[in-house]
């Protein structure tokens, strides 16, 4: 009788096993088996993002100041030099701060500051750090159809290869606002990867028109746009923020592949208080066993030629089709 039911059971068993084995394919499935390590051995990989938009900023662009109504043709001349803090000092201090560390990061540069400042953008890239994509404009382009947005995102890509000789592989839209096509003309144009995704605290790989396609989670909760200026956070309170994440995260990278991402900008990160914070923060990072700092471009080729990716579905039904009209 024993036998018997052994053998009834046998259907059951093949079919659960198809059935784990499909799971991964279902919209936003964990994938079983085996974790997925970092290949160099890392506990918890940090990827810093340093975005270059000064100079490229519009007229009456957000700023720390009161929105006022200037007189028509009259810059608001107090705000402009609070951008230009960016380019003139800010990206400088930051580059320092790397090269102290031997940290490459990546920076998202808008097109119109690399037409302004070459020179800016063109130190980045000499110091050995990734160029990535953010618009020819601070516009937004959701709203674009296809083939002006696919025009906007070449034109950034071209200005931005012209002052620094490097043409970018990863995109990051204005306030991370993605249309049903962004991801389509990324794959159109040559990128590997995008940053414009919250939802997960590790790399993972999308399917766009049912290619791999990779997504490396930017960060709001690490974000000195988010928390220094829209939340008023002190340094000291921000290095707090990026110690408390940290904490968790490489405990939980003990048994699961997890990511730290930390965003600065170029005129917010670029202070001397801040980078004091984020310098206090690498060494209390560097102190720990296993940690490794890569550039996204680095993370984006690890899950894309791994043999057993983080596949994530929950966007597919947005990434099919031709985008055009």
């Amino acid at each position: 009788m024993a036998l018997s039911l052994r053998a009834l059971a046998r259907p059951f068993q093949s079919a659960t096993l198809a059935l784990s084995a499909f799971l991964p394919l279902v919209a936003g499935a964990v994938p079983a088996g085996p974790e997925r390590p970092w290949p160099n051995g890392a506990r918890l990989v940090i990827s810093f993002s340093m975005q270059f938009e000064s100079g490229g900023q519009p007229e009456g662009a957000e700023s720390p100041f009161p929105k006022v109504q200037m007189p028509p043709g009259q810059s608001d001349l107090v705000a402009r030099s609070w951008y230009a803090y960016g380019y003139k000092q800010g990206i400088a201090r930051m580059l320092d701060l790397w090269d102290e560390h031997q940290i490459k990061v990546t920076s998202h540069v808008v097109g119109e500051a690399a037409v302004q400042h070459p020179e800016v953008a063109r130190a980045i890239a000499e110091r050995g750090h990734e160029i990535a994509a953010h618009g020819m404009r601070w516009d937004s382009q959701f709203n674009m159809p296809y083939e002006e947005e696919k025009r906007f995102v070449e034109d950034g890509v071209v200005a931005v290869a012209k002052a620094t000789g490097q043409r970018a592989v990863g995109y990051n839209c204005n306030w991370l606002r993605r249309g049903p096509n962004t991801l389509k003309v990324l794959q159109d144009l040559g990128f590997t990867y995008h940053i414009d995704d919250l939802s997960r605290d590790e790399p993972f790989v999308t399917l766009v028109r049912g290619k791999k396609f990779a997504v490396v989670p930017y960060t709001l909760r690490c974000n000195d746009i988010m928390l220094v200026e829209g939340r008023h956070f002190s340094a000291d309170q921000f290095l707090a923020q990026l110690t408390l994440e940290f904490d968790r995260l490489y405990r939980e990278g003990a048994s699961a592949r997890r990511m730290m991402s930390v965003s600065l900008h170029d005129r917010i990160g670029g202070s001397p208080a801040m980078v004091q914070a984020v310098d206090q923060f690498i060494r209390y990072a560097k102190a720990h066993a296993g940690v490794r700092f890569m550039r996204k471009d680095e993370i984006a080729k690890v899950v894309l030629e791994e043999p057993h990716p983080l596949i994530d579905t929950t966007e597919a039904p947005f990434n099919e089709g031709s985008g055009r009209p």
